[in-house]
Order: C-alpha cells, then sequence, then structure tokens
C-alpha cells in the first residue's frame, strides 16, 4: 500500500525496525512510550504501521491496528515538526485508515486534534487522564503474585472482558517482554485482575490496570508500586472509573496529561468498571 502526493510524499508499511523513529518521535511530544513497546505492537497487526518518506526520510508516521473483524485502533499519528502544515498528515491519515476497512475505529486523542477527529466522524466515549507522580510504597498485598507464561491462557481471556476485542498475540508479547512486570491477583484459582509496570522514557508506566474491584487495583496497584517506590510512575486513568481516579490521587498521583476516548462507531461490550488503567494509549 503506497500513496505519493505532488509534494513527493510516499506512504508505505512501517516494520519493526521503523519503530525507534516512531517512538523518539512520540516521545518528543511528551508522551512517554515504553522502551520496549514495538514488538508487541507489531505481534498484533504487523500490517497495521505506516510511515510518509520524502526522498526516503521519515516526515510522518501512524498507527491503524486491527484487532478483529470488527475493530481497529488508531495511534502514534504524528508529523515531524519542521513539516507540518503541508498536508503530510492528513495524506498519512487517509492512506493508512483504509487498512480499518469497515471496522469501527478508536483512538485516545490528544486535547488539540480532538475537533478534527470529529470532523472525520469520531465521536467522544470518555476522558483519560493521565496520572504521574512518586510511586508510593504500599508494602506487600495479599494474593497478589507475578504472571508467569502458564496464566497466559486465563489472562488472556481475562483481558477479553475489559477491552473491545480479543488480542491473544498482543498478550502474548506484552507480558513477557524484557523489563515489564506483570502481576496478578486471584481468588480460588481464577483471576480477579492483573497489572503491567513497565519502563518509558520519562517514567515507568502502569498499563494495563485491570480488576474485579476497587480492592483489587488497590492491591495490584500496592504490587506494581512496591519495587518502583521512590521512582516517578503514570497511569492513565478513564475518568468515569471513579474508583480509578480515587487510587491514583490517594497514591499522591496528579494530572498531567488527558486524551479522549472517541471511536467512529459501536464497539463489543466490555467491562469498563475492570478498567483502572488503560494499556496503551496507542493501541488500547
Amino acid at each position: 500500500m503506497t500513496s505519493a502526493t505532488p509534494h513527493d510524499l510516499v506512504v508505505t508499511r512501517a516494520t519493526l525496525d521503523d519503530w525507534p523513529v516512531i517512538s523518539g518521535w512520540a516521545a518528543a511530544e511528551g508522551w512517554n512510550p515504553g522502551l520496549s513497546d514495538g514488538p508487541a505492537f507489531f505481534a498484533q497487526d504487523p500490517e497495521g504501521f505506516f510511515l510518509g518518506r520524502i526522498d526516503g526520510e521519515p516526515v510522518s508516521a501512524i498507527s491503524v491496528v486491527n484487532h478483529g473483524p470488527d475493530y481497529a485502533f488508531l495511534g502514534c499519528y504524528l508529523v515531524r515538526p519542521d513539516l507540518r502544515g503541508q498536508g503530510h498528515g492528513l495524506t498519512t491519515w487517509k492512506t493508512a485508515l483504509a487498512h480499518a476497512g469497515n471496522r469501527t475505529v478508536g483512538l485516545d486523542g490528544v486535547v488539540a486534534q480532538q475537533g478534527n477527529y470529529r470532523q472525520s466522524g469520531f465521536r467522544s466515549a470518555h476522558r483519560t487522564i493521565r496520572f504521574t507522580g512518586i510511586a508510593p510504597d504500599g508494602g506487600t498485598p495479599t494474593g497478589v503474585r507475578p504472571a508467569g507464561p502458564a496464566d497466559l491462557a486465563a489472562l488472556t481471556a481475562y483481558d477479553s472482558t475489559c477491552h473491545p476485542a480479543d488480542r491473544p498475540r498482543f498478550l502474548a508479547e506484552w507480558l513477557r517482554t524484557p523489563g515489564h512486570r506483570a502481576v496478578l491477583r486471584e481468588r480460588e484459582g481464577r483471576p480477579t485482575g492483573y497489572g503491567v509496570l513497565r519502563p518509558g522514557h520519562d517514567t515507568l508506566r502502569i498499563g494495563p490496570l485491570f480488576a474485579d474491584t476497587a480492592d483489587d487495583a488497590r492491591a495490584l496497584f500496592a504490587a506494581l508500586t512496591a519495587e518502583a517506590a521512590g521512582s516517578e510512575v503514570a497511569i492513565d486513568v478513564p475518568e468515569p472509573n471513579a474508583a480509578g481516579v480515587a487510587l491514583a490521587e490517594a497514591a499522591g498521583l496528579r494530572p498531567s496529561f488527558e486524551t479522549a476516548r472517541m471511536y467512529t462507531g459501536p464497539v463489543r461490550a466490555y467491562a469498563r468498571e475492570r478498567v483502572f488503567g488503560v494499556t496503551t494509549l496507542e493501541l488500547g
């Protein structure tokens, strides 16, 4: 898939080798991407990443990652600062969006772009607030343990109740990526939540934080932050989850960034009340 403009912009699919360019641009925008996100992102949909180039030099990027037959997620929408305002972003957008076909597309839009997204047919579902601060030492909670390879099937099933689509390929990589620390809480052999802590460009990141109850979420959060106590950490909390907001505030974290979850159409029903922390703003 390629697209060219009179400005000699050529849009083609990106590969995992291109990820450092995209991630570097995102870091420069202050989005604090994870240091090792690429393999898990590309595992979900290796054809869902795009770069626009002029004379071979990258100038724009976007991802439209298909999660299933009915749902895709758009992220990593970036244009090099010195070449903005020339239509490169829109051309890249149109080329990549075709990859979603007839799927409903979701995104987490920054405030400055939400008006443009509405003009493209996206409608707001809720705000998401990034809370940032020094990780507290909450001690060792009960019922929480590290997640291992033997837990993948159970966590994949649990994750599917908390997300608009199944994503087994993503999770298989996400839970075993070097530097990622995954924990779960269980009761009578059944997960009641899980969470992941990973290093980011600017701070440690928590995502996802999915839990049956606020008590489960607090225990998972405490387990994730115990080893990171004293380091800066960030978590993206859907604003409608009042218990999630309260958890972040009680930990001394403060709002530092916000986005809006937006969709072009309906999505599969999922347990929104279990989402105490979004997995990533790039893939939902």
